[in-house]
């Protein structure tokens, strides 16, 4: 796998990432109801987690890997209920858990061609993972509050 290869993968991760703060800030816009203010809270910080993550992403394509970072945006989902909206970043951020194990993977097999970038990319793309599972486990309580 070339370098190419890898900016283009974490690529498709910066706009995963750009899409779910869009579509977190969007859904918390619409929560309604009796548990709404914590819903919409925690939607926001969780919002807040996913522009990080943009931010570290740019960073491991640009500054490590010279090249350039996205500006695209992977689908958005609406949602008009607090069950469709939950449901709907639930499995977001499974989908994105998948995506960044199979980065770690394929950086994991292509360590030695990347010898000074390996542990940078693979520590911050497993720091990624563990806060979207960090945000599975949450979305969970929330489901089971509202």
């Amino acid at each position: 796998m070339s370098k190419e290869e890898i900016v283009k993968m974490l690529n498709t991760a910066l706009e995963l990432e750009h899409a779910a703060r869009i579509q977190y800030l969007a859904h918390a816009e619409v929560v309604d109801g009796l548990n709404a203010e914590p819903i919409i809270a925690r939607l926001k910080e969780i919002a807040g987690d996913e522009q990080k993550h943009e931010g570290m992403f740019r960073t491991l394509i640009g500054d490590y890997l010279g090249g350039v970072p996205s500006m695209g945006l992977a689908k958005v989902y609406p949602a008009k209920t607090v069950n469709e909206i939950l449901k709907v970043n639930l499995e977001g951020e499974k989908e994105a858990v998948d995506f960044y194990k199979k980065i770690t993977d394929k950086l994991k097999a292509e360590a030695d061609k990347l010898p000074y970038e390996y542990l940078k990319l693979e520590h911050d793309v497993r720091h990624i993972i563990m806060d979207e599972q960090e945000h599975i486990s949450e979305l969970k309580k929330l489901m089971a509050m509202k």
